[in-house]
């Protein structure tokens, strides 16, 4: 596209970063593993929608305001960091608590081919959209994503490009796209993990050790600065 340069360093950084551990990896592979290949593809979609936020957002200045405001980013750190917190206190809840009973009788009553795909489902299990939910808050409230697609994109944009909020706009679909390829190899990757039928105890142990990151992830996200 006219006014962009170096596409092939854009698509080698944009591989770097969906590959580097964080809060979107973490979030997709969690609701793969519980939710089976179409929960974690739903959870995907709520991420990329919420790049998809944070691409308008910076194209037409609001990430600008975040990178000047300290309040505005401040506000948005710490409804981000409350939203992981929730995230981890559900998951658990779920370890204390553990699987309902009944919770595998009814699949495999109501799917008996598909019993053996998934873990034991609890009853009042996430749909799919608050799967797209949960991936869209984690992403959008994320002050972080929305300051690195500030600093990223611009720097392949042509200088004397005639149309830079258009080129904005073109990488960030292609970030959007690159992304969307990459989570859903992942959610294909961990998928057959759940045909593993975990025992009980050990899936409270994961769900606490979920619980353990995303609280790390809130912690991290707390602390962040805007530098």
């Amino acid at each position: 596209m006219a006014g962009m340069h170096d596409p092939w360093l854009f698509a080698a950084t944009v591989l770097v970063v969906n590959a580097t551990p964080g809060v979107d990896m973490m979030l997709t592979a969690a609701r793969t593993l519980r939710h089976g290949v179409r929960g974690g593809l739903a959870t995907a979609l709520g991420i990329e929608a919420g790049c998809v936020v944070h691409t308008l957002a910076a194209a037409f200045g609001l990430a600008a305001l975040m990178a000047a405001s300290a309040t505005a980013f401040s506000v948005v750190k710490w409804a981000g960091a409350a939203y992981l917190l929730w995230l981890a206190y559900s998951m658990l809840r779920t370890s204390l608590r553990g699987p309902r009973g009944g919770g595998t009788a009814r699949v495999e009553a109501q799917e008996p081919h598909a019993a053996h795909l998934r873990f034991p489902v609890a009853s009042g299990a996430a749909s799919l959209a608050e799967l797209v939910r949960q991936g869209l808050l984690t992403n959008v409230l994320n002050p972080k994503i929305a300051l690195f697609f500030l600093a990223l994109l611009p720097q392949f944009i042509e200088a004397d490009a005639p149309h830079k909020t258009l080129v904005f706009l073109a990488l960030g679909a292609w970030f959007v796209l690159q992304s969307a390829v990459f989570l859903t190899a992942l959610v294909l990757l961990v998928a057959p993990l759940a045909r593993w039928r975990a025992p009980a105890a050990l899936e409270r142990a994961l769900h606490a050790l979920g619980a353990a990151i995303f609280v790390g992830l809130a912690a991290r996200l707390a602390l962040a600065d805007r530098h």
